[in-house]
């Protein structure tokens, strides 16, 4: 990856801005449909795009808005199976960063951790009930995936390229209450 000099008003978060596709990407889930765990290989697009410097008090949050939406191989001219936007924010005074994402399956989530300037991997946390970094669901989903833990790391690769994985922990009434771990993992090559 380019070394990034100068100013970097938007820290760890700087790289990201700009447009992204990836075409390696594999999601391991349930599938409702035949009632078994599968692999999906998918197509992606994210952009992402600084916002106005954000003051809650005397806390100062740079960042960034962004989206993802992901296609099946073999779909990439239907609906997408995947969308999701949100907020990537950095607190530089303590150094937290923050991921706040709305899925379109009605899903929202507040995941975090810690990120130096020039960090070239971010992890971002969660736990439902945390009242900080926490996880919330539509009720339909809670009865029968209701998610346990969320976990996801995005890096920055010495190639220019990004990548991510992603894990939510669900608890799945078809499977007898196991916990699953639904996966997402992909790298993205810059486009503009």
């Amino acid at each position: 990856m380019a070394e990034i000099h100068g100013p970097q008003r938007l820290g760890p978060l700087t790289p990201f801005v700009g447009h992204w596709e990836g075409n390696v990407g594999v999601d391991l889930s349930y599938h409702n449909e035949d009632d078994e765990t599968g692999k999906t290989s998918y197509f992606e697009k994210a952009w992402f795009k600084p916002i106005p410097q954000t003051k809650n008090g005397k806390q100062v949050l740079e960042g960034l808005n962004y989206g993802m939406t992901a296609w099946r191989h073999g779909e990439e001219a239907m609906d997408p199976f995947h969308d999701e936007v949100g907020f990537l924010l950095w607190d530089k005074a303590t150094g937290q960063i923050l991921r706040t994402v709305v899925f379109g399956r009605g899903i929202a989530i507040q995941a975090g951790s810690i990120a130096k300037p020039r960090d070239t991997v971010l992890h971002f946390n969660a736990k439902p009930g945390d009242p900080c970094l926490g996880i919330l669901q539509n009720p339909y989903l809670k009865e029968r995936a209701e998610l346990m833990d969320f976990k996801s790391s995005f890096t920055f690769n010495k190639d220019g390229t990004l990548s991510y994985d992603s894990t939510l922990v669900l608890r799945l009434v078809a499977d007898g209450n196991k916990e699953m771990k639904h996966t997402d993992t992909n790298t993205l090559h810059k486009v503009g």
